[in-house]
């Protein structure tokens, strides 16, 4: 009996150390193992304090089928607008003939991604992003990069410098998103942030620009003014805008060159067309397809933009002719993104 009882316990002991042998060594395999979705890119920290602002996962209030259905509306719109559009770019000649018109297309090999980035529409946080998950910033912060480190000329590969197959593979391959924001909008915080305000690049701006608007619009301007260009007033710039004198708009600075121009949507059949007004559940929608919504979200700006509410303000100093005439250069950004401004609809 104390045999057949001893024999009980020992087994009862080894059969425990077995399970408590195998659950570690899944532990410690799992722990090795690379994440598929992931490849090499260091996982998001979900501990930290919530005082940092990309620090917890964004939730959308909406479900996916809504947002994939306000996706669906907004490209059958943009979609019936180029319609009616004139002078479309046919993608095969622009490929063989302008790969430089492309030069906007960020390529994200490893996720299989293609971001066409418009200055002025968070394009500063979606390269901070993109820094953070191509493993090309020792971060996990997006918001930890500086602007400046995320717009350098070669952090990113650009669709142009692919060959014409390759184009065409990432074309047809990878998921293709852009971000709009309402034409006005855009062009105000562009004003604000190049001339109005002292950003590390208003400097460059209100020389390259500035004094020659102000040379050009301004009667008995100081030389003050003539030799700095940091006084340009709204007024001045929308001048310079609907000048016939200045260049063709395909020339303009790509801050307020208009959207079309920049990411083609016209031409290239993008997935996804993310909106600045609902900024954060598009962003969603975006790293949710490309498997990365759990693992970090849209940085989250402490300073929210008050652009929208001066736009009125802004505006109402223009005549109504140069309104219109402010209208007419972005009029396509207007109709394919759907957005409007009294009187112009």
């Amino acid at each position: 009996m104390r045999v057949m009882l001893f024999r009980r316990c020992r087994q009862l002991v080894l059969l425990f150390s077995l399970v408590i042998g195998l659950w570690l060594g899944a532990i410690v395999i799992q722990k090795k193992l690379p994440n598929p979705n992931l490849s090499n890119w260091r996982f998001y920290d979900l501990e930290r304090s919530s005082q940092d602002s990309s620090a917890s996962i964004y939730i959308p209030d909406k479900t996916l089928e809504v947002l994939q259905k306000e996706q669906a509306d907004r490209k059958r719109l943009t979609n019936q607008a180029c319609q009616l559009s004139p002078n479309n770019l046919d993608l095969d000649h622009v490929i063989e003939n302008n790969k430089e018109l492309l030069d906007h297309i960020i390529v994200d090999d490893e996720h299989q991604l293609l971001y066409c980035y418009i200055p002025k529409v968070a394009c500063t946080n979606w390269k901070r992003l993109l820094m953070v998950v191509m493993g090309k910033a020792n971060t996990t912060d997006p918001l930890s990069i500086l602007a400046d480190d995320s717009h350098r000329l070669h952090v990113f590969r650009r669709l142009d410098n692919y060959t014409s197959e390759e184009i065409r593979y990432r074309l047809d391959n990878f998921m293709k998103f852009m971000f709009v924001r309402h034409p006005f909008e855009r062009l105000l915080s562009a004003y604000r942030n190049k001339f109005n305000q002292n950003y590390s690049s208003s400097e460059y701006f209100r020389s390259r620009y500035g004094r020659q608007i102000i040379k050009q619009y301004r009667s008995n301007a100081s030389e003050e003014s003539l030799a700095k260009g940091h006084d340009v007033t709204f007024g001045e710039f929308v001048q310079y805008i609907i000048d016939p004198r200045t260049l063709s708009r395909v020339s303009f600075n790509e801050h307020w060159r208009p959207m079309i121009d920049l990411c083609l949507p016209c031409t290239i059949q993008y997935n996804l067309i993310g909106k600045y007004e609902t900024l954060l559940d598009d962003a969603w929608l975006v790293l949710e397809k490309a498997r990365l919504s759990r693992l970090i979200s849209f940085p989250r700006s402490e300073r929210p933009s008050s652009t929208s509410q001066l736009i009125e303000e802004y505006t109402s100093q223009l005549s109504q002719d140069e309104l219109l005439q402010l209208y007419h250069i972005y009029e396509l950004d207007f109709r394919l993104f759907d957005y409007h401004h009294p009187g112009f609809e």
